[in-house]
């Protein structure tokens, strides 16, 4: 089987997706061709410029002009509508990937971003009714929120692999089939699926047995008000220790390394043992993007959100709440009160219960062996 997995940068979720799947299949299936690609290589570099850093810049200084973009596409009207413009205007990046997939040949197109189903759109499109079975992978979109966008609905989509019952009830009210919709959860890394011992990674990092650990995150872009979140920890009485995680922001890094803390804290760049950082955690304070919280729920740890970024993030944000996985804080400064409630309490210990009972670590191998399955079965 000839495997395509399309995702495109922006924000570090869907890269994360990619290459969670991208492990999940060569390990399930490793006589297959797999090939993982982003789309933003077929992209001008003016194109890849706006798309890659526009959406971070937006959030970080707009992110109320975000949410209202969000919410007004989030329309299945208003995306088809966005998607007829596109087609009024020949995109060349496009034209580049519908190169690529027509070289590949693929048996399979698995999308981790929704920006590959305006091409795979109108690839099917152009095929005489009737033949498309047999001159069109199958394409799979894998949803990387707890809620749908519109924009993740294409007539070319064969399955969608959503994070919960929620996310499938609304693509079916939208127009999907049930049969085309599977719950699986958001794919993550395979590390998850067995955690390590908590102690010896404490011994390993350098981390005290005796204090709790908060582990704050930063997101792979290292976006949000981490500094004020130290600082207003630092006014916290009790007794813990901060790990801190900044992504790919150096300079974030650098500047907090530097500085000194109340609370013994571990300034960390970006990290490749997330696994091992959560299993140490008693409580996760982050921004609720869908890999960033799949990986929480996981790991069975309690999340402490804060300031969710309109649209996706206060849609996984609602999810995480109303299940009592998460608690949040809108503003920093109302940090160091609900520390010390949640210490007081048994709170923290009810939110990793249900934390764990809406865990899916085997997400990615579902997703791999739902599309395999389909795809045999066109085939056949």
């Amino acid at each position: 089987m000839r495997v395509v997995i399309a995702t495109a940068t922006a924000g570090a979720g869907h890269l994360a997706a990619a290459s969670a799947l991208e492990e999940a299949w060569s390990a399930l299936r490793p006589q297959d061709s797999l090939k993982k690609v982003d789309l933003v290589e077929f992209f001008s570099p003016i194109h890849r410029k706006i798309h890659a850093d526009g959406y971070v810049k937006l959030v970080e200084h707009a992110p109320e002009l975000w949410g209202m973009l969000f919410g007004k596409t989030d329309n299945p009207r208003v995306a088809r509508r966005l998607n007829e413009l596109k087609r009024v205007f020949p995109s060349r990046s496009r034209a580049r990937f519908a190169r690529y997939i027509s070289q590949v040949a693929p048996d399979a197109v698995v999308c981790t971003h929704y920006v590959a189903l305006d091409t795979l759109a109108d690839m099917r499109r152009q095929i005489p009714k009737g033949r498309q079975s047999s001159r069109m992978p199958l394409v799979a979109t894998v949803v990387t929120d707890f809620e749908a966008h519109a924009l993740w609905m294409a007539p070319c989509v064969d399955l969608y692999c959503v994070a919960t019952e929620e996310t499938k009830a609304r693509i079916v009210a939208r127009g999907a089939k049930p049969g085309q919709v599977v719950v699986t959860g958001i794919p993550i890394a395979a590390k998850f699926m067995i955690l390590p011992n908590p102690r010896e990674v404490r011994q390993r990092i350098g981390l005290r047995d005796d204090q709790p650990v908060i582990l704050v995150l930063g997101g792979g872009f290292g976006m949000g008000p981490v500094a004020e979140i130290l600082s207003e920890l630092d006014k916290v009485e009790a007794s813990f220790q901060n790990v801190v995680v900044t992504g790919r922001n150096e300079e974030l890094r650098r500047a907090l390394a530097t500085c000194d803390r109340k609370h013994p804290t571990h300034v960390l760049g970006f990290a490749s043992n997330m696994h091992e950082l959560m299993a140490v955690a008693d409580l996760i304070i982050t921004k609720p993007g869908g890999l960033t919280t799949s990986e929480a729920l996981a790991a069975g740890k309690p999340i402490l959100i804060i300031n969710p970024i309109p649209g996706q993030e206060a849609a996984n944000s609602d999810f995480l709440l109303e299940r009592g996985a998460a608690a949040k804080v809108n503003r920093v400064e109302d940090l160091p009160y609900r520390m010390r409630q949640l210490f007081a309490s048994k709170k923290l210990a009810q939110m990793a219960r249900a934390a764990k009972a809406l865990g899916k670590p085997r997400a990615a191998t579902d997703v791999c062996e739902e599309v395999a399955k389909r795809t045999e079965l066109v085939a056949a």
